[in-house]
């Protein structure tokens, strides 16, 4: 789960929201359209945002501390929650005041031939970066449905620009649809519809990126198939009897943390113990590299220890005596 495609696909969406900004307010100065307006503040949010993602990439890879042990792996994650909150703050609650207004106070919308050329571009531009976020997904996606990925990716950036390019382009089409229905209605208050229809997309997107960034922000364990095959790997271990049990946690994208209590031989000795633990560690991280941090702690198992000690007073007590 390399860093390395979310921030290409940061990039592209940061290039194409810049230039679609620009393009959008230019054509709200001539036209007055509010669609074109909360379609140009969306931009801005939309660039800050990918900002904010580069930021707390960089931010993540500073050395750990004593401080901070575990290092800064969870400012992607803050970050990502705060793009969730201004997207919400400034995009959908923008967009549903100015779309309000203009629904109860509409304009005629002027020179159309602005705002058609600008969202046509804007749709052009849009597509190249949403192409981009969906070919890096691809790479790391593998066999999950789009929703899957979204839900149980543990790097947040990907997920992110995808619902964000995703309601760009839809925001586009809501504002082509409002601007195009007024000029032909002469009817101002689609321009308002349109407005308050984008509003509601981009309230919508936001709540699903601050759910699902707000449950990596309190962390997330491993995904259930590969917690068994964790465990799978533990107890082929020969000094490993059975797992206890397990606890996983993901302290950044590319950073799990794996905590377990291993039920070992009684009759084995420290060093077969030592030995044990390290071919088990060895063989979780074959299968993944992310699991950085492994810490067993081994015991007996108060089960076999129990059946051992059964066995050896019915042993003594069979025995004959001198």
């Amino acid at each position: 789960m390399s860093a390395e495609g979310g921030t290409k696909a940061i990039v592209a969406a940061l290039a194409a929201n810049l230039g679609i900004a620009v393009s959008k307010f230019v054509a709200f100065v001539f036209t007055g359209s509010s669609s074109m307006l909360a379609e140009s503040i969306h931009s801005v949010a939309d660039s800050g945002n990918q900002g904010l993602l580069l930021v707390g990439g960089r931010r993540a890879k500073r050395a750990r501390t004593p401080q901070h042990p575990f290092g800064y792996g969870r400012e992607r994650y803050f970050y990502a929650f705060v793009v969730a909150v201004v997207l919400f703050t400034v995009g959908a609650v923008f967009s549903l005041y100015e779309g309000i207004h203009k629904i109860t106070d509409p304009h005629a919308v002027e020179s159309p031939q602005w705002a058609f050329g600008v969202l046509s571009a804007a749709i052009i531009m849009e597509i190249f970066s949403f192409r981009t976020a969906i070919v890096e997904s691809n790479r790391v996606r593998g066999d999950k449905s789009w929703w899957q990925f979204i839900r149980r990716s543990k790097s947040p950036e990907l997920p992110v620009v995808l619902l964000e390019d995703l309601g760009a382009l839809v925001g586009l089409i809501l504002a082509l649809f409002g601007v195009t229905m007024a000029v032909v209605t002469g009817n101002g208050v689609w321009d308002g519809v349109g407005t308050v229809c984008i509003g509601v997309l981009l309230a919508l997107i936001a709540v699903i990126l601050a759910l699902e960034t707000k449950s990596l922000l309190i962390g997330e364990g491993a995904d259930p198939e590969v917690e068994q095959n964790i465990l799978a790997a533990l107890e082929s271990t020969e000094q490993v009897e059975r797992v206890i049990h397990i606890r996983t946690q993901y302290i950044g994208p590319e950073e799990l943390l794996i905590a377990a209590k291993i039920a070992v031989n009684h009759d084995d000795t420290a060093a077969d113990v030592a030995r044990g633990i390290d071919t088990a560690e060895e063989k979780i991280r074959s299968q993944f590299p992310e699991a950085r941090l492994i810490y067993l702690e081994p015991a007996l198992d108060s089960g076999a220890v129990k059946e051992a000690a059964t066995a050896s007073k019915d042993s003594t007590e069979e025995s004959p005596t001198s």
